[in-house]
Parts: structure tokens; sequence; C-alpha cells
């Protein structure tokens, strides 16, 4: 308890921006952040006030970090799960728990718990050998998906396998570094969505619009909320999917199911126990942002009303482009404000390198294709200095 402010101090493990954007969240609630950072340049150690350094790996650091808050949790998923098991048997309150963060650290772990409470997932195996994918490939159909079982995000992590060939090639090396793996059967489908929720200890829930999320080359770059044309009963289905997902795995906190929009409805790909990049539209689009709500979620508050704010809210990610532009980044704000006076702009302070994600923009409108086109204009110039429609600057 902060002896100063009355209120209980939220930990985050973790510098990133989902830190940084949590600790803007927790000022509104009267609060600052204490964050645990490996790099006092990191995105949340330049804003927050309460940074201490130390490694999510070390276990000594992570004592150490605990003694001074009342309740720990996330901005990643890469701390060992043998060190949360530690912390909870010192008696730290932890949220999301070991046992429920597991499922979004392990692949496989996760595949099995869904698998055994009958939810849609695609057909998967463990692998140990290359003869494991290329029985999987020809019993499930090629080309298929192999994954890394921990570790992997935006992409990384991800080989489309087309043949037994291929699989010869790829495997034994990966194998041979110590990468778990599984593989998965190609998911035909329409388009990707996510089912982003939160969960209280007391075990209430609260959810907001299915959105769709748009990938290039594995990255997200662009999230339509809610997801346009999505059929009521299957938003509906996905909504409490994700609830159904929280309360059996225990989650405590924000949880984001993405999913596979198929012919036959929903089937979930990946888990994400803490803020996601599909939910960022929620700090401009929703009443309360899923950062408040992680917040409201890990201190067990009531849970905020999460109604978008707007009939169209887009949120589009800024990515380092390919070469550096020439105009710095102050600039391109001057000029980006004077065209769209109604961008939401959010820069997380990371140096910018291609295809790293530096920020995000959003936008909210009545007409989605409007909105959309605006939020694609205002991330692309943020990234290159080039108007993609032609716009010239004066």
């Amino acid at each position: 308890m902060d002896a100063r402010t009355g209120f209980p101090v939220v930990g985050m493990v973790g510098g990133g921006q989902l830190a940084r954007m949590t600790h803007q969240a927790a000022v509104a609630l009267g609060q600052s952040l204490h964050v645990l950072a490996v790099d006092p340049a990191e995105p949340a150690p330049l804003v927050s006030p309460n940074v201490s350094l130390g490694h999510h790996t070390d276990l000594d650091a992570l004592r150490e970090f605990a003694k001074g808050v009342d309740v720990v949790t996330f901005d990643h998923e890469h701390v060992p799960t043998e060190h949360l098991r530690a912390l909870v048997a010192d008696g730290v309150k932890v949220h999301p728990g070991p046992e429920a963060l597991v499922h979004a650290q392990d692949k496989l772990v996760m595949r099995r718990k869904l698998a055994d409470l009958g939810l849609p997932i695609p057909a998967f195996a463990e692998v140990n050998a290359v003869d494991d994918v290329v029985e999987f490939g020809d019993a499930e159909g090629w080309p298929c998906v192999l994954k890394a079982a921990r570790g992997g995000y935006d992409g990384r992590g991800v080989w489309m396998v087309d043949d037994a060939a291929e699989a010869a090639a790829l495997i034994p090396g990966l194998l041979a570094a110590g990468t778990p793996l599984l593989v998965e059967q190609r998911v035909v489908m329409r388009r990707e969505l996510a089912a982003l929720v939160a969960r209280s200890p007391f075990g209430q829930g609260a959810c907001w619009p299915v959105v769709e999320t748009v990938q290039v080359d594995g990255i997200c770059v662009e999230v339509l909320a809610p997801a346009p044309d999505l059929d009521d009963e299957l938003a509906q289905h996905a909504q409490s999917l994700a609830l159904r997902v929280a309360d059996e795995l225990g989650v405590v906190g924000v949880l984001a199911v993405e999913l596979f929009e198929t012919d036959a409805g929903v089937v979930v790909n990946e888990l994400a126990m803490r803020p996601h990049n599909s939910g960022h539209w929620s700090i401009d689009g929703a009443l309360t942002s899923q950062f408040e709500q992680h917040i409201r979620a890990v201190l067990d508050y009531p849970l905020g009303a999460t109604d978008p704010v707007a009939p169209a809210v887009v949120m589009a990610n800024v990515l380092g482009a390919a070469e550096a532009p020439t105009m710095g980044v102050d600039e391109r704000l001057h000029h980006l404000f004077a065209r769209f006076r109604d961008a939401r702009v959010h820069l997380y302070g990371k140096e910018e390198r291609p295809g790293r994600k530096v920020g995000h923009v959003t936008f909210l409108g009545t007409d989605l294709a409007e909105t959309r086109t605006r939020a694609q204009l205002a991330a692309h110039w943020l990234s290159t200095a080039v108007w993609l429609d032609g716009h010239e600057i004066h």
C-alpha cells in the first residue's frame, strides 16, 4: 500500500509500450504504476517515475520487486513459469497466476487445454522429429503450420511448411537449437478476429465488441472496431467463448482471444493474458480502455463499461519504415495534425527500425470506409513521411 496516496500498488513486469500505456491509465486512477524494466530507455521507464531495473528471468530481481507492490502483473508472457510459482509460494499476489498464464506462454499446453474443453481449434500435434510433421501433413493436408511452442510473436516462430522435403530441411535445426515445436492444420479463413475480455478475482467479466484484425507478414497493421459485417449471433458466440476461456483458466486481467473466422464459425488461434494490440483502439474508442480495465481487474475493482463511443473506430499501427524518413518525427506530427485535427496519436518512445511497432493512431467516425482511409493515411505518413494519396505538404 502506498502510504502517501492510500492506494494499493500495482507492479508490472516488463517495460514495453503496454506498461507505458497501463501507467497512463493508472495516473487517472490516482496511481503510478511500478514497473520492472530491463533498460531505463524502454518505453515505460521514459514516463513512469517508479521503475526498478532487473531482468524478468532473474528470480531474485522478481522477488525484490514484489516486496514493494501489492499485486504483480505483466506486459509480456516471458517470465519463466517456475519463477511465477515461486512468487505465489512466497505469498505474492500474481495476476494472472502461473496456472493461467502458462496457457499463453506455451502453445502446446494451450491447445491441449482448449481441446479438453471442446473448444474449436485447428488439428495439432507435438513435434519431436521430422516424421511427426510428415505424418501430420499426410493426414491433415499440406501445407501445414509449424510453430514454436514458446516465445513466438508477431509472425516470429511461425513457419508455413509446404511438403515433407521442406519439413526435413527446416525441423532438425530448430530441434537442435532446443526450440519446442508443434504443428497445426492450416485454417482456411475469411478473416482474423479478436475477442477481448476482462475478468476480476471476484469473477466479474466484461467484453468489448469483437474486432477485425488485419495482418501483413504476420504483423497486425489495423484493427477495425467493431468487426464490420459480423453476424450478431457469431459475435455473441465469440464473446461468450472468450469469457468461458477466461473463467475456465482462472484468468485475472485482460484476455485476448485471437480467432479465425471460417465458413463454419470461429476457430481459436492464440491467447494473450495482458493488454493486447487488438485492444489499443479502446483508449480513445471505448468508455473504459483495456489498460484501465486491466488495472481494475487485478485490483478486484468493479469492471468498467466497455461500450464504444463511436459507430466506427479504426486503429492503425505505426511501423518503422524500410528506409528511415529524412523528416524527423516531430515534423511529421506537425504535418499530420495540420491535415487531421482529430487524429489520436500514441507514440511509444521507441527507436524506429524497419517493421517495428513504434506507435499507433486511432480515428473515430460514423462511416467505416472513410475512417479506415484516414487511419491508413495517417499511419503511413507517420511511418514514411509520404502521403499515400499524393497529398502535398505546403
